[in-house]
């Protein structure tokens, strides 16, 4: 099947699937996308596995401005021709923290290159290319759970660093790495302690929150 049958194939399964409540429900909660069906992820994951993985399809999928095309997008893309500027130009097109996280797990935490990438991309001033590559780094730290002593202190700097200057979504993103970071072991919840330990005469309320956060987690 041509891609553009395919393309005019899973618009119409994406409309009979449609969920208005569900579309509305997101909107109410600030996830605005020019074109939402209100599609669950279980039905989505379902209307994926129809497909083999293809490049071509994905990337048109991922063109559209669809929230249903985006998920789709990242389920049917093949990791091994997805190289990293294909990487740097989708991250750019993703606008919320729902299409981050889904890219993320079902995409971005798979490729080869991951590391350098998360590293790339939480060095970035732009807000979403922050927060995939700190949800790319808690994906890492799950699976490995560790880092070289070098990357261990560059990911603390950047992370406290976005915390106290990023917005909300990187905020989210880098409590995320920084849990699965200082649950790994004993010694990493320590380390983290001593990064923050100036935290504690901080006059920002992001400095507060942070080291209240860090003695609260190392405190369970």
């Amino acid at each position: 099947m041509e891609v553009k049958e395919q393309i005019r194939e899973i618009k119409q399964q994406l409309r009979s699937l449609m969920n208005g409540a569900a579309s509305a429900s997101m909107r109410e909660k600030g996830l605005n996308y020019k074109v939402n069906f209100g599609v669950e992820l279980p039905r989505l994951k379902q209307l994926a596995a129809a497909y083999e993985k293809n490049h071509q399809l994905a990337g048109e999928l991922w063109k559209e401005d669809i929230r249903e095309s985006k998920i789709l997008a990242a389920l049917l893309q093949p990791v091994e021709s997805f190289y990293p500027e294909i990487a740097d130009i989708w991250v750019d097109d993703i606008r919320t923290m729902e299409i981050a996280e889904l890219t993320v797990m079902n995409l971005f935490q798979h490729l080869e290159y991951a590391p350098q990438l998360s590293f790339q991309w939480i060095s970035s001033e732009a807000e979403f290319r922050q927060v995939c590559g700190y949800l790319i780094i808690a994906r890492l730290l799950s699976k490995k759970g560790d880092m070289d002593e070098r990357t261990e202190n560059e990911f603390l700097d950047q992370a406290v660093t976005a915390f106290l200057s990023g917005s909300y979504n990187v905020r989210t993103a880098v409590l995320r790495a920084l849990k699965k970071y200082a649950t790994y072991e004993e010694e990493h919840a320590f380390r983290l302690c001593r990064k923050t330990e100036d935290l504690k005469d901080s006059t920002t309320e992001q400095g507060q929150a942070l080291y209240a956060w860090i003695r609260n987690l190392v405190s369970e």
